[in-house]
């Protein structure tokens, strides 16, 4: 990574411009490191049906699966929830629609589920309100994602925090569990300010009492390996894809020798492409005992047959799939826990047995989930694509 010397124009490296930067100072002023691991607290919302993981230093216990904010096929259960698609723009105060989130939310927290994901504002708002008067039953993850760094005037601190405040307040909540801001896609993009906005912003939250703990949400490796290192206090949490195609990276699991093109997936709505990672980022992950969600799970639905409706004539396999892809997800300590999005019960209580089910697969099923993965990876939307620099982590 390289960013241009105000002074001269030449392109320095990292190194040189952590050194050289006035912004040095400012980092001085964030807090240290705190020695030892950060004891584990009791279970939120605990259920003895349901496992639960240590969410890196947070020291928080979160249940084994969360709650994805994202809702998608909704259409296939409430006609005419949405607007345009399926499931990002939904009529919030669509009767049907209040009535399924808040249904949801209140079997999540009777099957013991203790985290919800929101990463924009519709998800914000919807879980928000079906969270009033049980806010203490879910831990709550935030991402106001228009208010973030993937638009380009909320790339500094003051405005990252103004949209913090802004939300809260349209929201009505006095603050958040894990605010874990979501950077630009093809992440690297950023540059070194950016990020100390970033972590400053972060920072600033915490102190301030509005987030409890703090992260990011990228879609790159090897900028997350950096930033990681660089920034261990402030980056608490990360969020990544995890599929039932990911695995972690080693020498063994990586050709030998692959053509450039073959290591080089492109980013949706740029002209940015990503490189495969030539070196695990679990080993960042462990060393700075940082909590993992993975997101994507069922990489964007496209592991299954069906349309997720509850009459489907695929609706038994598909259930079958997303079981073995949760238990092949768990079966790698590293991941704190998977965050699909649920529409139905029925997804709920199968997540739950996912959980109660062996972690590992025997060889039958692991050839069964392999098959599947391999249809996903073929049927990939377009706008999906860079799923695929995530088969290795």
């Amino acid at each position: 990574m390289t960013e241009k010397n105000s002074r001269t124009g030449r392109l320095i490296s990292r190194r040189e411009f952590v050194r050289d930067s006035a912004l040095v100072a400012s980092l001085a002023a964030l807090p240290p490191l705190v020695g030892g691991e950060t004891p584990a607290q009791k279970p939120l919302n605990y259920n003895e049906k349901m496992d639960y993981r240590r969410l890196g230093k947070t020291g928080l216990m979160v249940s084994a699966v969360c709650l994805g904010g994202h809702w998608k096929r909704i259409g296939t259960l409430i006609r005419g929830v949405t607007e345009k698609d399926e499931w990002s723009r939904p009529v919030l105060n669509h009767p049907e629609f209040i009535k399924n989130r808040s249904d949801i939310v209140s079997y999540c927290i009777d099957a013991g589920i203790n985290y919800v994901d929101a990463c924009n504002a519709n998800e914000i708002l919807a879980y928000s309100a079906a969270l009033k008067g049980r806010r203490d039953k879910m831990y709550f993850g935030w991402s106001w994602v228009e208010k973030e760094p993937r638009e380009k005037e909320w790339r500094t601190a003051a405005k990252l925090l103004q949209g913090l405040d802004e939300g809260l307040k349209e929201s009505g909540l006095d603050y958040v569990d894990v605010w874990r801001i979501s950077v630009i896609m093809p992440s690297s993009e950023h540059t070194f300010n950016e990020v100390y906005e970033v972590v400053e912003a972060l920072d600033k939250a915490k102190k301030q009492g509005k987030a409890r703990f703090t992260g990011v949400s990228s879609h790159d490796h090897r900028w997350l390996k950096i930033v990681i290192d660089e920034f261990p206090e402030q980056i608490e949490v990360v969020l990544f894809p995890y599929t039932a195609k990911s695995k972690e990276l080693a020498r063994e699991n990586l050709p030998a020798a692959v053509k450039k093109s073959d290591m080089e997936v492109s980013f949706p709505n740029t002209a940015k492409s990503a490189e495969l990672p030539k070196e695990s980022l679990f080993e960042t992950l462990k060393k700075n005992d940082v909590g993992v969600f993975g997101i994507k799970p069922f990489a964007s639905n496209s592991l299954f047959k069906g349309n997720s409706a509850l009459d489907s004539p695929d609706a038994e396999e598909d259930a079958r799939r997303a079981r073995l892809a949760l238990r092949y997800i768990l079966s790698n300590p590293a991941i704190t826990a998977p965050i699909p999005g649920l529409i139905n019960r029925h997804q709920v209580d199968n997540l739950v047995m996912a959980v109660q089910e062996r972690r590992e697969l025997d060889r039958k099923e692991s050839a069964e989930l392999e098959k599947a993965a391999e249809e996903a990876w073929a049927k990939l939307p377009a706008e999906y694509q860079w799923l695929k620099a995530w088969e290795y982590v």
